[in-house]
């Protein structure tokens, strides 16, 4: 979507859809390039999808030439406006032809050569005769033509490339190990010597086949990622001078305008956020919200772009339309999050470059040292050595964990906006909770209630009262007391107004009652009227005549139902628990004791949470806020990763790296779960990477290993990493998520 102008020049935005990527290398040298080119303002790669997104000076430059650089590097890029399907399939079934003619050519290969394992080549008599073992070694070559130059091509013109833009990837080491065992293989074949066009063959079998389960992992992890992008609204019913008429116009769900009239019909997706004007039904928002409830819709109920409607018809009005809606906002943090990358991995792939080059040096000096050692195995030992230390597993799986992760979050309703806070949770040391909105639901409940003096009707007047008020306070009791709904007061009402910061008044069959504050009600009497000790830690509403206080009702904020669980799950994990809030010091400790949480402080300003997490993060700790309100907004920026609720304040959403849309703690809980269990699985690969590597090149240099060990020992490597990545998807999922709905 094309930007606004600035004052000096015209920006202009679109996403790229790329193909042809198999590491970090590709990405790095994609990158390079198109930052090189004139007018460019930003172009970043998600790896976990395989989407660019590209922002451009229009007087400098455009599409055409951003694309048609992309490609002369030998790699596929199209506008997000076209479908890659056609194109997707076409690369599917030539990748499928190279695979299916190298392992048909290896199964060949392996015939001719098994007899030279087998049996030496006699010099007077045997079975196999120098004739017939020239003759077997001829028909091998013929059968490997066809597999160096067409199921190997990728990897020659991935390394051409590499070289012309002086880059070394990975593909330029492979390209060398398969070129050297060929051209060596056909010289021996005409001058004498050991062969190993099984091995080369093998070698191009091996990384065809890792790199198609690799696409498939990454596919399979992109899925996920992917639902809402899949759930943007396609078009809209737009209602033509709604509400005098209700002729239906179509038209593109992106050329909405804001105040425009939408019928939504059941089964449809709602094509703009807004607010509904007309209608009553049920929304699915399970994809956006992590609620697998539907949720009831009627008139003056908001409606969110994306969310699927139920079995009425809705009449809504837009509010936000386009890139502006709240799906648009979700799509891009998560594809912004997938392209963040933890710490360790960003060391991992800054040296993988360097790590090639080195490598290449060390296959030559190797190939050097063993012409003085034995002439005849120097160039298998230095080819050995080339193949085996291709760095596949430094740069595989890491994005598939990272991009499952962030989708099984997403699941769960737990937005992860960067990337790099999948490590930080993982490490984390301390979490720290703001106390309402967070812990609590923010919303005042009647937690107790005492008759001071026994009145007839007492409860009935105080709920007509209450309900005739929209304070939160006044909505709490008329809640609690919802039962006297249907019950008419035996009595004349007159005079019912509300004063302001007091509460409601009414004159009931001529006597005068007050619901409000204490001050406010037994102003009445004129006679002070002092707290039970009980509801000390509570707000105090009481209801009161001319003779006196009837009722006292104490209101609390309710504690989440599922605080304790998640507070208790972190505390069995050696997490240190705090709660600080600006709430008064006995409502937060009543909060703090409800919820097993020993440290709690309240009476805080936001400068006092700044300061108590940063005095942590000074003594070492690693902090995770979640918070809600405006307030908290200076600790979740000075936070390690700040989690903000979904209902909370826009600025804690802004500062924050973690978004629970959901609102339930018990995804958060979910959410570290899945960090920790991300962040041990990218470790667990490189780590694997390195003991490899480690292992394997002593073993080529001293020449333990021939070129078909090396072949075998780096594909297997490779594939144990993007298999270990998989393990992601046997956490077991929370009850409430409706799994089937990505299948719908």
């Amino acid at each position: 979507m094309p930007t606004p102008p600035t004052a000096d020049h015209l920006i202009a935005s679109d996403k790229l859809t790329l193909s042809g990527m198999h590491c970090a290398a590709c990405v790095q040298l994609i990158e390079f390039r198109v930052r090189q080119l004139p007018g460019i303002e930003l172009f970043k790669i998600n790896t976990a999808t395989h989407k660019a997104d590209v922002v451009w000076d229009v007087e400098k430059n455009n599409i055409k030439n951003i694309i048609s650089a992309i490609i002369q590097l030998g790699y596929g890029a199209l506008p997000s406006a076209q479908s890659p399907d056609e194109f997707e399939k076409k690369e599917n079934k030539l990748a499928l032809w190279r695979l299916f003619i190298a392992g048909f050519a290896m199964m060949q290969v392996m015939m001719y050569a098994f007899p030279a394992y087998l049996v030496p080549v006699p010099q007077v008599d045997g079975d196999l005769t120098p004739d017939l073992d020239k003759l077997l070694k001829i028909a091998s070559m013929l059968i490997t033509v066809p597999v160096v130059g067409f199921s190997a091509l990728p990897f020659f013109k991935s390394a051409w490339r590499d070289l012309r833009y002086r880059h070394i990837g990975m593909d330029v080491p492979v390209s060398l190990g398969i070129l050297l065992t060929f051209f060596a293989s056909v010289w021996s074949t005409f001058f004498g010597g050991v062969v190993y066009y099984d091995s080369a063959i093998m070698f191009v079998f091996l990384l065809l086949g890792a790199r198609l389960i690799e696409s498939k992992v990454q596919k399979k992890t992109s899925v996920a990622l992917q639902v809402l992008t899949q759930l943007v609204p396609v078009s809209a019913q737009r209602l033509k001078n709604y509400p005098i008429s209700r002729d239906v116009e179509s038209l593109d769900a992106i050329a909405l305008c804001v105040d425009d009239v939408v019928l939504v019909a059941p089964g449809e997706h709602i094509p703009a956020d807004g607010v509904v004007v007309e209608g009553r039904s049920e929304c699915d928002e399970s994809l956006m919200t992590g609620e697998s409830v539907a949720v009831p819709k009627q008139a003056g109920d908001h409606v969110i772009a994306g969310a699927t409607n139920g079995s009425g018809t809705l009449v809504v009005k837009a509010e936000k339309v386009g890139m502006e809606t709240h799906l648009s906002a979700l799509i891009g943090m998560m594809e912004a999050a997938a392209t963040e990358k933890p710490p360790i991995v960003l060391l991992a792939d800054k040296h993988a470059s360097r790590f090639l080059s080195l490598i290449l040096v060390v296959a030559a000096v190797t190939g050097l040292v063993w012409l003085s050692i034995a002439p005849e195995r120097a160039l298998w030992i230095a080819i050995s050595v080339i193949v085996v230390t291709c760095p596949c597993a430094l740069s595989l799986a890491t994005p598939g964990v990272m991009s499952a992760a962030i989708g099984l979050l997403a699941k769960n309703g737990v937005l992860i906006k960067n990337g790099k806070a999948i490590q930080t949770m993982a490490q984390a040391t301390h979490f720290v909770f703001d106390k309402t909105g967070t812990l609590t639901v923010g919303k005042l409940r009647l937690h107790s209630q005492e008759v001071v003096r026994s009145t007839p009707d007492a409860e009935l007047i105080a709920f007509l009262l209450a309900s005739s008020s929209s304070h939160p306070a006044s909505k709490a009791i008329a809640d609690a007391l919802a039962n006297y709904a249907q019950t008419s007061l035996p009595y004349d009402i007159d005079a019912m107004h509300e004063v302001a910061g007091g509460g409601m008044e009414a004159s009931v069959n001529g006597q005068l009652y007050r619901l409000g504050s204490v001050a406010f009600a037994s102003s009445l009497t004129r006679q002070p009227y002092d707290v039970p000790l009980a509801m000390k830690d509570q707000s105090v509403t009481v209801l009161a005549d001319t003779h006196g206080v009837i009722l006292v009702f104490g209101l609390a904020d309710a504690v989440r139902e599922d605080a304790l669980a998640t507070v208790k799950q972190l505390q069995l994990q050696n997490k240190q628990v705090l709660i600080l809030s600006g709430d008064r010091p006995e409502v937060v400790m009543r909060v703090a004791a409800e919820c097993g949480i020993q440290d709690a402080r309240g009476g805080l300003s936001p400068s006092d949470k700044f300061d108590v997490v940063q005095s942590l993060q000074k003594q070492g700790a690693v902090v995770v806020m979640v918070g809600d309100g405006m307030n908290d907004g200076p600790a979740l920026a000075m936070a390690n990763v700040a989690v903000a609720m979904g209902q909370g304040a826009p600025i804690s959403q802004t500062r924050s790296d973690v978004l629970l849309m959901s609102n339930r703690l018990r995804d958060l809980d979910f959410g570290f779960v899945v960090a920790n269990k991300a962040f041990r699985l990218i470790r667990e690969n490189l780590i694997w990477a390195i003991v490899y590597n480690l292992v394997a090149i002593p073993a080529a240099i001293v020449g333990w290993l021939a070129p078909w060990h090396a072949a075998l020992g780096m594909s297997l490597s490779s594939l144990i990493v993007v298999l270990n990545a998989l393990r992601l998807y046997l956490l077991p999922q929370p009850e409430h998520v409706m799994i089937d709905s990505l299948e719908k």
